[in-house]
């Protein structure tokens, strides 16, 4: 079910980004996660019950909308025509690669060592970097290279 909201939550999100902009839309996002991932990971691993492990993920899932309803135009908007395709699978290639593929051996790494928690904090960490390069990017909205070409 909480995928299902979300689903529907991307094309309003999306809509949000065309009137306040992308960058207070995926900004937004950063912040919310750096305040909340710790919160919503500890509290769903306590969780015993259908409910609230329901409105953990609905949560952040909410919050997870302010990036993937907009990343793709985003990075669409970043960058020139002819360079479009290598400037965003080669990044995202390598993000995917150095974080996604070690994902499972952090998380592992830190629960058979009895601190799962410690995987919330480099979630966490990493999202902060991601944070600052939001906050000092220009927004698409207004610098887009799909517009100037």
């Amino acid at each position: 079910m909480a995928l299902f909201i979300f689903i529907y939550l991307q094309p309003f999100a999306g809509a949000l980004s065309y009137k306040v902009g992308r960058k207070p839309l995926i900004t937004s996002f950063g912040v919310l996660v750096v305040l909340f991932t710790y919160f919503l990971f500890d509290k769903l691993g306590q969780t015993q019950d259908y409910w609230s492990a329901f409105w953990i993920c609905l949560a952040g899932l909410v919050i997870v909308t302010g990036y993937t309803s907009i990343n793709a135009v985003v990075k669409a908007e970043m960058f020139p025509a002819h360079i479009r395709a290598l400037g965003v699978a080669l990044p995202y290639a390598l993000a995917n690669t150095l974080f996604g593929g070690t994902a499972e051996f952090f998380a592992l790494s830190f629960k058979e060592a009895g601190h799962e928690s410690w995987y919330f904090i480099y979630v966490t960490i990493l999202i902060s970097i991601s944070l600052i390069v939001y906050i000092f990017m220009k927004d698409t909205k207004h610098h887009s290279e799909i517009k100037e070409h």
